[in-house]
């Protein structure tokens, strides 16, 4: 059995698990959530959770600040699923870690895919607790989920990763909520060691706007999947070489700060999305 099978193997009977616990209640929106951001799932009405270890295929919550567990509700009347942490290609070597989480989203129903996680910005006037909706990806960690994939299908179209739609809504959702949100590249690096300060500086000059250890592989998972996606960065701290010294103790104290104004944004967006299905 190849890989992409048995991860949609892995994804049918994660499916089928969360179906029973949750009562077969459908899904429109799956969501990722980073560092810091699990509190978002605390908004979700009539919310079942299940552990990670209870679901085929998904990985062990490795990282400190993601909870490991996938949660299914109502977020502002939108039927969502959230998965509270994810794996990270620098915990294994593994750029498809995710695939199978991902393709459970898609095997409940959902048909789009928001992303967030914590990064390092390279623009001094987007610091820290700052939210920037990503337009477009550099994968500097030259990893991809993809390889070992056989088939024509593998060749992914990546020239509109970021659903324009998508993107759109969240922009009215954070004017709408008063969120200032930037817009900028996300670069991937593959972690766990942060960059040096020429890295960041030959990241800049390549055209990033944001710098962090996840997202892309999710994104290139979930687009040959079928899925729309779009993405948020919340901004945690000036890259290397931009001032003062990095740490994850910072990234999760900042993104927990931040986690308030982007909850109040997906908030917003997933109304948005619900009164554009009641229509």
């Amino acid at each position: 059995m190849t890989v992409a099978a048995e991860a949609q193997e892995a994804a049918a009977a994660a499916a089928a698990t969360v179906r029973a616990r949750a009562g077969g209640r459908p899904v429109a929106l799956g969501m990722v959530l980073g560092t810091g951001l699990g509190p978002l799932a605390e908004g979700i009405d009539d919310a079942v959770a299940v552990p990670y270890g209870d679901l085929a295929g998904f990985p062990a919550a490795g990282v400190s600040g993601h909870a490991g567990q996938l949660v299914v509700g109502r977020l502002q009347g939108l039927p969502v699923a959230m998965l509270q942490g994810r794996e990270h290609y620098y915990e294994h070597g593994r750029a498809d870690a995710m695939r199978a989480p991902i393709a459970t989203l898609a095997a409940l129903g959902a048909t789009a895919l928001l992303l967030t996680n914590s990064a390092g910005s390279l623009r001094a006037e987007v610091g820290p607790g700052r939210a920037m909706l990503i337009t477009d990806h550099i994968a500097f960690a030259g990893a991809n989920p993809l390889i070992g994939e056989a088939g024509d299908a593998r060749f992914v179209d990546l020239s509109q990763a970021y659903d324009a739609d998508l993107r759109a809504r969240l922009a009215t959702a954070a004017k709408a909520e008063g969120v200032p949100l930037a817009e900028g590249v996300y670069i991937w690096f593959s972690g766990p060691s942060f960059e040096t300060p020429a890295e960041i500086r030959a990241a800049r000059a390549l055209g990033a706007d944001a710098v962090g250890m996840s997202t892309v592989p999710e994104v290139i998972i979930a687009r040959r999947l079928g899925l729309k996606v779009a993405a948020l960065s919340m901004i945690t701290n000036l890259a290397a070489g931009m001032g003062g010294t990095l740490s994850h103790e910072e990234t999760k104290t900042v993104a927990a700060e931040g986690a308030k104004a982007m909850a109040a944004l997906v908030r917003a967006f997933a109304r948005g999305l619900a009164a554009g299905r009641e229509a």
